[in-house]
């Protein structure tokens, strides 16, 4: 058993309607991170100075040491960057989402009393802004409720939205299991909010970014200036705006820091993307938590029926080990193999069960062809099929042939069994009785590898039918 956790299905080809409110093509979302005073710092108690998302290039963290430039960069943001993101925001009279480091919030009384006159959601940033990749899962737990605890204390209410940034491999299950979040935005992997379970507990995650961040403005391959910034945005905007308008409308977050942006000369750019979303109709700019409660009411959560990548042994060989005719081994094989998200619908399942099925020996593929009944043969008029067989003649007719048609069967099936030592199979839902015995002639003239190889096709094909009936 081998269990694969990453989703790399997600919603798939068809994902769901938004219904953003008014009928909204796209749902705009700015998130301004306030990290100021929350960053690495000895006076913080931390090990070294931050060197993280600073306009110092190739900066490296000083152990033991304050990093006077560093800091004054990130002071910064919360002297003169804040206060224009500020002006820009609430003159233009759009919301905002402040991503809140809780130590930074405590120590910015009239930001965040600024925040709070515009009406801005402040989520949870974690307790410090610092690396957690190698902290240990007890100590970011209390470190979580800890960031929640001076939440509290300073805005005057909990956090109900959530953001570490620099994650763990823990953060959303630990953040999932204190519960008490509409959303949790530590991915970056879909343009529409989803459900995640953990421990049999829905969480709704809302996807982040970091490409339509502004953190590229002092990273590799990131924007030199506002221009180049402006031109991203615009183009983002652009093709989910179109998608949307086409029916299916999606969401576009925007990562803002007060001491990146906030230069005057990266903040035109913003400025300008915001004078030209303005000028189109239905855009919704919400905030986060506009986002999830709307997500909520219009999608809440509903457990799947059946999810064959958590089904234990047994059980997965009993619903699937029919799939391909008498030949439960290839569902046991499957279910030993590797299993995911991605193999909990029709096509992924019968992608793991073919898997199996080409990795077996050419005697095993053929002992599966010959567990197949004749077509209109000597079982099926003892009704001796299995069920999946008998809808499957019976939605061409061959229950119910002339006795010329049910003769002519009978000698192809004759003629067909002694050239090639195996039974004919054809996927009997793609065809009539018509192409069925127009198909049996015409294969009559195979070379023997070739029909085994074409068998095995109808085979694979035989199984996906069957898989769509029961999974989505």
């Amino acid at each position: 058993m081998n269990r694969y956790p990453r989703d790399m299905h997600g919603y798939g080809p068809t994902p769901p309607h938004a219904n953003w409110p008014g009928g909204a093509h796209i749902a705009v979302q700015f998130v301004l991170n306030y990290e100021e005073g929350g960053e690495n710092n000895i006076l913080h108690g931390d090990a070294g100075s931050e060197a993280f998302l600073a306009d110092v290039v190739g900066a490296a963290p000083w152990p033991g040491l304050r990093h006077w430039n560093i800091e004054s960069m990130y002071e910064y943001g919360a002297r003169a960057g804040f206060w224009r993101l500020h002006r820009l925001f609430t003159e233009a009279r759009l919301p905002v989402t402040i991503y809140g480091v809780a130590t930074a919030l405590m120590r910015a009384p009239a930001q965040l009393a600024a925040m709070q006159d515009a009406g801005w959601e402040i989520a949870s940033h974690g307790l410090k802004w610092v690396e957690h990749k190698d902290m240990p899962a007890e100590l970011e737990r209390e470190q979580i409720r800890e960031a929640i605890r001076l939440h509290t204390i300073a805005t005057g209410s909990r956090p109900l939205g959530w953001y570490t940034g620099r994650c763990s491999l823990n953060t959303v299950d630990l953040v999932s299991e204190e519960g008490g979040f509409a959303y949790v935005s530590d991915t970056y992997d879909d343009d529409l909010p989803y459900w995640r379970v953990h421990q049999n507990r829905p969480q709704l995650i809302l996807p982040y970014t970091l490409s339509a961040n502004d953190m590229r403005f002092v990273t590799a391959s990131g924007f030199d200036n506002g221009e180049e910034y402006f031109q991203f945005l615009k183009d983002s905007f652009d093709c989910l705006y179109a998608e949307g308008q086409a029916g299916s409308p999606k969401m576009m977050s925007i990562g803002l820091h007060c001491r990146l942006v906030g230069q005057p000369g990266r903040f035109q750019g913003l400025k300008k993307f915001i004078d030209y979303i303005k000028s189109f109709p239905q855009v919704w700019v919400p905030t986060r938590l506009q986002i999830a409660e709307h997500w909520t009411r219009e999608h809440p959560y509903q457990a799947p029926a059946l999810v064959p990548s958590r089904l234990p042994k047994p059980e997965f060989v009993e619903r699937f080990g029919s799939i391909f005719e008498h030949s439960p081994w290839i569902a046991e094989r499957a279910w030993d193999g590797e299993l995911a998200p991605a193999n909990d619908t029709a096509i992924g399942l019968h992608f793991a069960l073919r898997t199996q099925f080409r990795l077996a020996s050419d005697e095993e593929r053929l002992a599966v062809l010959r567990a197949h009944p004749d077509l209109a043969g000597k079982l099926a008029t003892a009704r001796r099929l299995t069920e999946a067989s008998t809808a499957e003649q019976a939605s061409a007719g061959l229950d119910a042939l002339t006795d010329d048609e049910r003769a002519e069967f009978t000698r192809l099936n004759t003629a067909y069994v002694e050239k090639f030592g195996f039974p004919f199979i054809i996927a009997v839902r793609d065809n009539t009785k018509a192409t069925i015995l127009a198909a049996f002639r015409q294969r009559l003239d195979n070379s023997p590898q070739a029909e085994f190889t074409t068998a095995c096709r109808q085979v694979e094909r035989i199984a996906q039918l069957r898989l769509q009936a029961i999974l989505p």
